[in-house]
């Protein structure tokens, strides 16, 4: 637990000094049934899903961006949710952000928890894919500076933000 505490309060103070990312119905059982807001966690921390996405940011921080990769020597977007979630959560997931969109149920924005899928139009041809964490961030492979948590929130990722989806 105390570890816990110093890598969120190390994340916290690397959000706060660092940049964002880079620049340009039935359906099965969700990762977990609370949604992701201050008042209906009982403490910091303790949602297993967010605990499994940290660690995958700790285990995967900074591995550059490399089209079609899917290794520590370098991992695009889809490749990186296809990973995280076959590794943390024991699920296959299609390995294309194409078909990835497509799987699972369509939410939205408010209804965001972790391990919900996030689709942005980053230009007009390309589509980039995250995986929701909580309180506005979510972990993914940015082109320009690797594998990061980036903020929902912040206006190059507001703008582009195309829908979410619940697996």
């Amino acid at each position: 637990m105390k570890t816990l505490i110093i890598i969120t309060l190390a994340f916290s103070i690397s959000m706060t000094l660092g940049g964002c990312s880079s620049t340009p119905d039935k359906h099965p059982r969700s990762l977990q049934n609370e949604p992701q807001t201050h008042s209906s966690r009982a403490l910091p921390g303790t949602n297993p899903a967010v605990i499994k996405l940290y660690a995958q940011h700790k285990s995967w921080k900074g591995t550059r961006y490399k089209l079609g990769g899917l290794s520590k020597k370098g991992i695009d977007c889809s490749g990186f949710v296809h990973i995280t979630y076959k590794e943390r959560f024991g699920k296959t997931l299609p390995r294309t952000t194409e078909l990835q969109a497509k799987a699972g149920t369509g939410i939205t924005r408010q209804q965001l928890r972790a391990g919900d899928l996030v689709f942005f139009n980053t230009s007009r041809k390309v589509r980039h894919v995250g995986i929701y964490i909580e309180d506005g961030k979510f972990l993914h492979a940015s082109t320009s500076k690797g594998v990061m948590i980036s903020n929902i929130n912040n206006v190059y990722w507001k703008e582009a933000y195309w829908k979410a989806v619940r697996i």
